[in-house]
């Protein structure tokens, strides 16, 4: 399972990768895995502020349909449009091109509560 050291997690699954003030967020290798073969990816929360943990949109695999959550409270800058055309690549490439949502943080210091590599690896065995 691949769970690059570089990022933080949430107990829901979903990564974070910051890059000053703003983050890309998605969904782990363990959770695609879970969910298998994904057709979909329905994001309509761009330009809205969340909280931690709301849900910032919906992931539809073949047999199952999934929310994701915000690792960490922002406004939604943007969507991964390219995910459009080719929801699959959150299954071949979870931390790269298969990235869902950009967001602007509003409180940074909510990265603390979340999970290291390590930390998430126990997390899930």
């Amino acid at each position: 399972m691949n769970i690059p050291s570089n990022l933080k997690y949430s107990k829901d699954h979903e990564w974070i990768r910051v890059e000053g003030e703003e983050a890309y967020v998605g969904i782990t290798d363990f959770a695609q895995s879970q969910l298998g073969d994904i057709v979909f990816v329905d994001v309509t929360t761009v330009g809205e502020t969340l909280a931690q943990n709301e849900v910032f949109g919906t992931i539809e695999a073949v047999k199952t349909v999934s929310d994701a959550f915000l690792p960490v409270g922002g406004e939604v800058l943007e969507f991964n449009e390219a995910l459009n055309d080719a929801p699959d690549q959150v299954n071949k490439d979870p931390y790269g091109e298969g990235w869902m949502v950009k967001i602007k943080m509003t409180d940074p210091a909510e990265l603390d509560s979340l999970l290291s590599a390590d930390d998430y690896a126990k997390l899930i065995g």
